[in-house]
């Protein structure tokens, strides 16, 4: 039995919002009252999935499709979103392209697809997402890898370490009526072609000693949505990882 309907707290539009990560996302969102408008790509049977998923938390959930990498009208999916739901007060970009490839193995489809996916739509959709709703939040999901310089991931890589600069760029830009920050995940939930030996083997390079959860990752999202003075941050969730590359230096020398 689907619950009873919430008292809103307005409307998320959650990019990639049907799958993995950004599914986590967009349930969360619904526990915590707001309707969802859930954004994906190819995944319509998980889309109406997940949209099924969410209503019996007592919220409005609408899918809307649509082509991050191909579209130079990115505003459009904003306006479709903003129609349906004139509450929208919430953008998680979530949705990501994801690419292992060096330089010299970097093909200019590869590159242009990763900087489409993940910093050309987060930034016009920001930008729409600012001239329609007028006041909100946006949130950035980047990635613990912009720490390091791996530059097996060469054109990702780029394009994650861009759309952290481009979050503070726009915070403050935007405020103080739309407040924009980016959450950087570590270990959570690797591709399903990742064996254990290998999660195994990442664990052994977190201090913390242990994969993280999907809950330390919603913690995280709800506390940059919830803390109004908390503006044009990177939250990084990876049980710090990301700060263990110290690099060579003389008290290491042997």
């Amino acid at each position: 039995m689907p619950k009873s309907k919430k008292m809103s707290k307005g409307t998320a539009l959650v990019t990639g919002g049907a799958v993995r990560l950004g599914k986590v996302f967009s349930k969360s969102l619904a526990d915590a009252g707001y309707n969802l408008a859930i954004h994906y790509n190819s995944s319509s049977d998980e889309a109406l999935q997940t949209a099924q998923e969410i209503r019996q938390a007592g919220v409005e959930c609408e899918i809307f499709q649509f082509d991050l990498s191909r579209s130079n009208s990115i505003d459009e999916l904003i306006t479709h979103v903003y129609t349906r739901f004139p509450d929208l007060n919430v953008l998680i970009n979530s949705a990501s392209v994801y690419d292992q490839a060096m330089m010299m193995d970097t093909s200019v489809d590869i590159f242009e697809k990763q900087f489409r996916v993940n910093l050309m739509g987060p930034y016009f959709l920001t930008k729409a997402f600012a001239q329609q709703c007028k006041a909100g939040a946006v949130i950035n999901i980047i990635d613990n890898k912009i720490a390091f310089n791996q530059y097996q991931y060469s054109a990702y890589l780029l394009s994650k370490k861009s759309l952290a600069e481009f979050t503070k760029l726009a915070a403050l830009e935007l405020a103080p009526h739309i407040r924009v920050n980016g959450l950087a995940p570590g270990v959570v939930l690797p591709a399903s072609v990742r064996t254990q030996d290998y999660i195994d083997w990442r664990v052994k390079g977190i201090p913390v000693q242990r994969q993280g959860t999907t809950d330390n990752i919603t913690q995280a999202l709800h506390y940059l949505l919830d803390n109004d003075f908390v503006c044009g941050q990177i939250l990084t969730v990876d049980g710090g990882e990301s700060l263990t590359n110290i690099g060579q230096n003389a008290a290491n020398y042997e």
